[in-house]
């Protein structure tokens, strides 16, 4: 399902409403984020989780206009899952400011090596896209992946207790297995197929 003009608030209701939409929200992430190791987090993305990312930048940008509405629509439409895929947005966490900066020069190319595997293949994300945020030395710390899913895939990631993610990258390989919450979130981005 996609996001369009009449699934948003007007920004009046929205401001009202806001707390209690964030909350929500807040809860609704839980389920989608995982830690790749100490310092990458994937946030799975859905509807819901971009619906709410469209109405707070129409709050911050005060956009009322449908054209501009439509627009923000546009640019995050393809972040929300297709049926046959998972979306994510892929963060690297360095708190110290100096280590952040090494540990992206060290860890370029790390957005083309983060997998999927619900049985003995990996799926490898597809990474930006919409637009190179790496350049030659170093990468971005932040990127959107898309794990690309086709039949047989999905079946085994429906009927596999066991997801793992992971990163293979040689300054940076960890793995993790999926939560059985964190599991159950990301089956409804594949029961729309």
């Amino acid at each position: 399902m996609k996001l369009k003009i009449e699934d948003l608030l007007s920004l009046e209701d929205y401001d009202n409403q806001r707390e209690v939409i964030k909350t929500d929200l807040i809860n609704h992430k839980k389920n989608r984020t995982v830690s790749i190791g100490e310092h990458v987090i994937l946030l799975f993305e859905d509807y819901s989780t971009i619906k709410y990312q469209v109405q707070e930048m129409l709050r911050i940008e005060k956009i009322f206009n449908k054209k501009e509405i439509q627009e923000e629509i546009n640019a995050y439409n393809p972040l929300i899952p297709d049926g046959d895929n998972l979306k994510a947005t892929m963060l690297i966490m360095y708190p110290d400011v100096d280590e952040r900066r090494v540990m992206l020069s060290k860890l370029h190319d790390i957005e083309n090596n983060i997998w999927l595997s619900c049985s003995s293949k990996k799926i490898t994300a597809f990474a930006d896209e919409d637009l190179e945020r790496s350049t030659d030395t170093k990468t971005s710390a932040v990127h959107f992946l898309r794990f690309q899913l086709d039949s047989d895939d999905i079946t085994r990631f429906l009927s596999n207790e066991k997801i793992t993610l992971g990163v293979n990258h040689s300054e940076y390989s960890k793995e993790v297995v999926l939560e059985s919450n964190t599991r159950a979130s990301l089956v409804k981005d594949l029961s729309n197929n």
